[in-house]
Formats: structure tokens, sequence, C-alpha cells
């Protein structure tokens, strides 16, 4: 995955220091030529990421300022979870995405405001 598209931010600990899960960030922009492609391609890629051992969910979020412009949010059950399936080949599932990655980060706003589209 591409750091600069990528977040993984890593949950409250609990009393005993036990991690409580990760959180996976991909940004996307759909072309202006065809507006839903990501959400289209979403739904596919979400199907086939059912029963990912670690995957507890994921939802797509589309800017409200932005409309061509998502984020993937996933969660896990741990970064080691998150880590296992990045590097399997499992990870292909979600390949048809890649060309929609928004890498450059610098168009980004410092915060965004987002509409949860679809949740798996």
């Amino acid at each position: 995955m591409n750091a600069t598209s990528v977040a993984a931010t890593k949950g409250d600990e609990s009393t005993a220091g036990t991690p409580a899960g990760a959180r996976v960030l991909v940004f996307y922009r759909a072309p202006d030529d065809d507006p839903l492609v990501v959400e289209r391609i979403y739904s596919e890629v979400s199907g086939l990421m059912a029963g990912t051992p670690g995957l507890l969910g994921n939802q797509l979020m589309k800017d409200v300022t932005d409309p061509g412009s998502y984020v993937v949010a996933s969660d896990w059950v741990d970064m080691a979870a998150f880590g296992a399936w990045d590097v399997s080949r499992g990870h292909r599932k979600t390949s048809p995405l890649d060309p929609y990655q928004d890498a450059d980060s610098s168009k980004r706003k410092l915060f965004g405001i987002y509409e949860v589209v679809a949740r798996f």
C-alpha cells in the first residue's frame, strides 16, 4: 500500500495493555467522467473481503464538500491481523480500486466531513 494514501491508527489501550484494534484509511478519487466508479468497485471488492481473518468491517465515505473524494476505513482486530492480510495474496482482492487511489496528499485538507455511503 502507498504510505501517502494509507494511515493506520492504533486504538485506545485497555487497562490490561492490550491494543483495542486498528483502523486503516485509504484515500480515493473518482474521475470526472465516471464519478460513481469508486462506489461500484468498492461494493464488488467488499463482497470479496467477507470472511477475511481479523477484518471487523469497512465503510466507504464520500467527502461532502468534494464529491469525487472518498475514504475507505477498515477496522481490524489488531495491527498484526492487518499486516498479515497486507502481505497475503488476499490483498489483491482490492486491486480493482488501485487506479483510483488518491496519492496526492498535497490536495487533502486538514480535516474532512464525510458521509458514509456504504458499509460491509
